[in-house]
């Protein structure tokens, strides 16, 4: 009952000192902890509400102080991402399906799936990579993917490659930058725009694609079939 108090106070004032509580409570199974929190946020479709980009900030500014170890932070926190992607993969693959067909989950918000599936038919495989940065989109990217829109092979490329960036970049930021004087005295303020500046991906992207189709507009109907066929492949 007293690491469930522990953890649920972690969660509610993410924050070095909060962290270091933990540690000392918790000692070497902290590692586990991490990668259980990063395995569920991305792994499974009902907890989207667990912390992140926050979680690897934190973490990363704690590494540098010593308590834990970087290059472990790094590792499983890696790890646990790849294997939530993967495992929520498989679950839409598998259940999926069924969930798009009925009109009502008790578990999950269709609202939220519908959105993750428009998001992907309009980026394709780089949904995966520019997902990774983007909360809620997150977690159902993957389970979107498994419902069939992309083999397991390559949607395991894409997810490596935006979690080393996810978790390789916001980690790294904590562990470089997290000990300064003044990310210390305004240190909820960086967190925010930690998260703000992860979701520039996205925003790029939107204003690429969107004129891109500004664009398909103008272009030759000729022009505009080669294009979505292009779009298509993509998506395989």
């Amino acid at each position: 009952m007293e690491f469930l108090h522990q953890l649920f106070d972690l969660v509610r004032h993410l924050d070095p000192d909060h962290m270091r509580q933990f540690i000392a409570y918790c000692g070497p199974w902290v590692y586990a902890v991490l990668f259980a929190i990063i395995f569920c946020e991305t792994g499974l479709v009902v907890t989207p509400f667990l912390p992140g980009d926050s979680l690897l900030f934190v973490a990363g500014s704690v590494a540098a102080t010593g308590a834990m170890d970087y290059s472990s932070v790094l590792g499983l926190l890696m790890l646990a991402a790849v294997a939530g992607d993967s495992s929520n993969y498989w679950l839409g693959r598998f259940v999926g399906p069924k969930v798009f067909t009925q009109g009502h989950s008790r578990w999950l918000k269709k609202e939220h799936l519908d959105r993750t599936h428009a998001f992907f038919a309009k980026y394709g495989g780089k949904a995966v990579i520019i997902g990774r940065f983007v909360p809620i989109i997150r977690t159902f990217t993957p389970f979107v993917a498994g419902i069939g829109a992309m083999t397991y092979l390559r949607f395991l490329v894409f997810s490596i490659v935006g979690t080393c960036l996810w978790v390789g970049g916001i980690s790294s930021a904590g562990y470089f930058f997290g000990s300064r004087p003044f990310v210390k005295q305004h240190y909820s303020l960086v967190v925010a725009a930690i998260i703000v500046i992860s979701l520039l991906p996205p925003v790029i992207e939107f204003f690429r694609h969107r004129g891109a189709s500004a664009r398909k507009k103008v272009d030759p109907p000729g022009c505009q079939a080669r294009q979505d066929q292009s779009t298509e492949a993509e998506v395989r």
